[in-house]
């Protein structure tokens, strides 16, 4: 489950180093890699575009070539903003998240939220609570923070917002980052990328 910040801070330049970065990412060959390398040789995808308002960019669909990762990146790229940037509610998009990880049509052995975002929440439900949703209900919840606009963000996320089994928090400086930090933090995720790949 791809978790996108399109809040107010995310100009619309960052925005398409965004969607252009992920789209990137599922195109590079190690991803797809490791793709095949799963034991089942398939991903379920899907990605929330998330401020105050959450809305489905990519609804779910599966991954076990490259021809549908290719697929998923065209669709990332081409995925339209939501229509008023608003505050940041990352509890709120963690809910949204919890949600539709349980409307998935496809089995999963292993479940992970993949949150992107360059602040701390200051709207709605605080993430608290969803995070402890998750690592209970044994779902991953993995974060990359932007840090132009908030240095010390990296610590917000780490102590707020990542849950579950082998979670973790990564960090780029800035929105020029976020292709090679996704690239990075994808590889990591996906739990039988071959060694040395990561």
């Amino acid at each position: 489950m791809l978790a996108v910040d399109v809040s107010a801070s995310v100009d619309r330049a960052e925005f398409e180093l965004m969607l252009g970065g992920l789209a990137l990412a599922w195109r590079d060959p190690r991803v797809q890699a490791a793709i095949a390398a799963l034991p089942s040789g398939a991903l379920a995808v899907s990605a929330l575009f998330w401020s105050e308002a959450q809305e489905v960019a990519v609804p779910w669909r599966r991954v076990a070539s490259p021809e549908e990762a290719e697929a998923l990146a065209e669709a990332l790229a081409d995925a339209p903003r939501l229509p008023e940037a608003r505050a940041t509610a990352l509890g709120e998009a963690l809910a949204a998240s919890l949600r539709l990880l349980a409307a998935c049509p496809f089995p999963a052995r292993r479940a992970t939220v993949d949150v992107s975002g360059d602040g701390r929440s200051n709207r709605g439900r605080p993430p608290g609570p969803f995070r402890d949703l998750a690592a209970a209900s044994g779902i991953t919840v993995n974060a990359l923070a932007v840090l132009d606009e908030e240095p010390d963000l990296l610590a917000y996320f780490a102590q707020e917002v990542i849950a579950g089994p082998r979670a973790f928090a990564m960090a780029c400086d800035d929105y020029a980052a976020f292709p090679e930090a996704i690239l990075r933090k994808l590889l990591r995720e996906i739990p039988a990328a071959p060694a040395g790949l990561a």
